[in-house]
């Protein structure tokens, strides 16, 4: 097997790993979380998404987030946008990169957006033409590639077409997300294959959830296929809310230090990546979803007793 010598890790923590955080989290706490990431070396975070309050409250502040972070120049802060009314406000905030999103499942499609794949594509058109036109790069998400919680197993030839559809559109880069965290392996593998078939590797991430505890199997059964870049949630945040049941996506500092004992340079220091996620924790009242994350505090708490 060859793997390769870098990876890039997408930090989607502040937008996917919060969004469905019932009590509200202060825009303050926020704008700590994503400082600290870049901090620790992470290149992309994902800084929230325009979309309507009344369907994802916690992101109702966005702007503010963005108004309010310390820019670093080489870090890029995408944020997500469903719609043109939300592309333009992402341009008002000063936004360089946005994502948009669709699924490999029909029904999935129609209970998450109210829209078909192929409506909801049309949708993505229109965002992705404005803003490249606006000089702005577009990252497209796809839902559901290895399993839909009303539709089962997701067969690799439907996400391979809505990834291609999503490449023609323009978007650099396609995330290929396992909502509900059923992958295994050798199916995360094949629907990677297969995908690949039609958009160049170099083009494609990898979204796991770790619904199952197979999340860093997946990524290790890619790696010798191509693909680097993975996206993660620091402490293991976030879920979603039209798939009952799912847990949160992979940790960020599990995949980093699952990469950096494969000598696959990620750029991440993993004991400011812990500590940021140990205090975003501690705003939410719980405990990192993360074994690298608690290995490191009881190895600190035993070197300091």
């Amino acid at each position: 097997m060859t793997f390769p010598s870098t990876a890039r890790i997408v930090e989607v923590g502040p937008r996917d790993g919060l969004q469905n955080e019932k009590a509200a989290v202060p825009t303050s706490a926020k704008v700590t979380l994503i400082e600290a990431l870049v901090d620790a070396g992470v290149q992309t975070v994902e800084c929230g998404s325009f979309v309507s309050p009344k369907w994802v409250p916690q992101m109702a502040d966005t702007a503010e987030v963005l108004k309010r972070i310390r820019r670093v120049p080489s870090v890029s802060y995408p944020v997500l946008v469903p719609n043109v009314k939300g592309l333009e406000a992402a341009i008002e905030a000063g936004v360089r990169e946005i994502a948009v999103f669709t699924a490999a499942s029909e029904t999935f499609s129609r209970r998450n957006t109210n829209a078909s794949i192929d409506e909801s594509l049309t949708r993505i058109r229109e965002v992705a033409d404005r803003a490249l036109a606006h000089g702005m790069k577009v990252r497209g998400y796809v839902s559901c590639v290895l399993g839909c919680p009303y539709e089962g197993p997701i067969a690799p030839a439907a996400s391979a077409r809505v990834a291609a559809e999503l490449y023609s559109l323009g978007c650099y880069e396609i995330s290929l997300g396992d909502t509900i965290g059923v992958g295994t392996p050798l199916k995360a593998r094949t629907m990677l294959d297969t995908v690949a078939e039609r958009v160049p590797i170099e083009h494609l991430a990898l979204h796991f959830h770790d619904t199952y505890g197979q999340a860093l199997a997946n990524i290790v059964a890619c790696l010798d296929l191509g693909v680097s870049v993975f996206d993660s949630s620091v402490a293991g945040l976030g879920g979603c809310p039209y798939a009952p049941g799912a847990t949160g996506n992979v940790a960020t500092e599990d995949v980093v230090y699952m990469l950096n004992g494969m000598n696959i340079e990620t750029g991440i220091d993993l004991v400011k990546l812990a500590a940021a996620g140990r205090a975003i924790s501690a705003q939410l009242g719980r405990t990192p979803a993360s074994k690298v994350a608690a290995a490191l505090a009881a190895a600190c708490s035993n070197q300091s007793s």
